[in-house]
């Protein structure tokens, strides 16, 4: 455009000026869902095509994985129409990745809504250099904000109103959307687990949170939600009632925190705990109180379900002479040996195998009678007496089968099952009675 003087410049000019600079100026129309591009730069179009639905240009333009402009889950989609709804002008920096372009294009988008229609006018102007800079620097540094608060908003339970939405993995802008909170809470239970989606239904009760939330007091709730890729992370959900002048007023801030790395480590240890509670530290087998316990969970599940039931008791052979001849450390090796060989032969999930205490084992297993035990028990001795014991060389057990009949306490089956290992022992050993 020729230079001129100021006062020689028409609106013409200006906007041939603009139609000169601008990167891309877009007619939307909600209501039927479509967008046009009316005027754009060669670039503009590696990102967005030169006509579409609407929901495709709120997704390419600012509802998607910030960064990457990675699709959110379909859950998420739900949203999509909050962030194209806009009472007035809207402004805001916005970035656009493309396949094969490491860099991404920062751009300035100005909303203007044209009255009294569905339809707004998108102007997009591309930044450059220190503009930029500035904007990828701000980024970097609210990196850690982003990752630890995925969501934030503030509730107004009295006209059932949620605003000031901002979805931090989307943008670090707020939407002001015209959402009912008892929409929302509909909505987002959609992406909470199974298995938690009672205690979170609950916790967020607009009852529940005017009976047990005095102003300035916060609860929360761990539990697990889709991020918007749709994977399941632990997060914390936190509602915290603001302190107001009225005892009557009900606002929230309501936060959802990522928890999932440390909530993971936390589930790691605990897991690690656990199993020293549970299982033996010699033959990592279960302890005698966890296989006694596995032992009324059966007779539970017989008087409860009436599935048979039936246990063996297993006794090492002559396992004093390995300790006199050998020393308590390869005695130690037999007892590994033997627990590795119990494990291998029987790896059906129905069965529970406990050290009950020095050389003596107890198996019990849900589903199968006592003939059918008892062959299994068969199969087991012949296993051990063909195991080659380290630095001992052959061993053999002596085993005493029995199932879990009408009438029977633990007590009864338990004591038939060690009297019919005696007589085992009593009648040679290296072999099964069934009492």
């Amino acid at each position: 455009m020729i230079n001129k003087s100021l006062e020689n410049y028409t609106m013409q000019d200006v906007l041939e000026l603009l139609q000169e600079n601008v990167a891309a100026i877009i007619l939307v129309d909600t209501a039927i869902n479509k967008y046009r591009i009316l005027i754009h730069n060669k670039n503009i179009t590696d990102y967005i095509d030169e006509t579409g639905s609407f929901e495709d240009l709120i997704h390419t333009l600012w509802f998607h994985i910030s960064d990457s402009n990675g699709k959110v889950s379909d859950e998420y989609n739900a949203f999509t129409s909050y962030y194209g709804a806009f009472k007035g002008t809207y402004s805001r920096k916005i970035k656009l990745s493309s396949k094969g372009n490491i860099n991404p294009t920062v751009l300035q988008l100005t909303v203007y809504p044209i009255k009294d229609t569905t339809k707004y006018v998108y102007v997009m102007d591309e930044l450059y250099d220190e503009y930029v800079q500035d904007y990828m620097t701000s980024g970097k540094l609210n990196t850690t904000i982003q990752n630890t608060f995925l969501f934030s908003m503030y509730v107004d339970l009295n006209k059932d109103t949620v605003n000031s939405i901002s979805v931090t993995e989307v943008s670090e802008d707020v939407i002001n959307a015209d959402l009912k909170y008892t929409d929302w809470r509909m909505m987002i239970v959609n992406m909470i687990w199974p298995e938690d989606k009672d205690r979170f239904l609950k916790i967020t009760d607009p009852n529940f949170l005017k009976n047990n939330l005095a102003p300035g007091r916060t609860t929360s709730l761990d539990c697990q939600m889709q991020n918007l890729e749709g994977k399941f992370i632990w997060v914390k959900l936190i509602f915290s009632r603001a302190m107001t002048a009225s005892e009557d007023d009900f606002r929230f801030v309501f936060m959802v925190q990522n928890i999932h790395e440390s909530s993971v480590e936390l589930l790691s240890e605990l897991k690690k705990y656990e199993k020293l509670a549970q299982n033996d530290a010699l033959t990592d087998l279960l302890n005698h109180g966890s296989i006694l316990t596995e032992i009324n969970n059966s007779f539970e599940n017989y008087h409860k379900n009436g599935t048979p039931v039936s246990m063996m008791m297993l006794d090492l052979d002559f396992f004093k002479r390995v300790n006199d001849t050998y020393g308590h450390a390869a005695g130690d090796i037999v007892l590994q040996t033997f627990a590795s060989t119990l494990k291998d032969f029987m790896p059906d999930e129905n069965v529970a195998i406990g050290r009950w205490g020095g050389e003596e084992f107890v198996i019990v297993y849900i589903g199968k009678t006592g003939e059918e035990l008892n062959s299994i028990a068969e199969s087991l001795r012949e296993r051990v007496e063909n195991t080659d014991f380290p630095k001992v060389g052959k061993m053999t057990c002596s085993i005493g089968v029995t199932q879990v009949k009408d009438g029977d306490s633990v007590e009864d089956a338990f004591n038939r099952m060690d009297k019919a290992m005696y007589a085992s022992k009593e009648n040679g050993r290296n072999r099964v009675t069934m009492i």
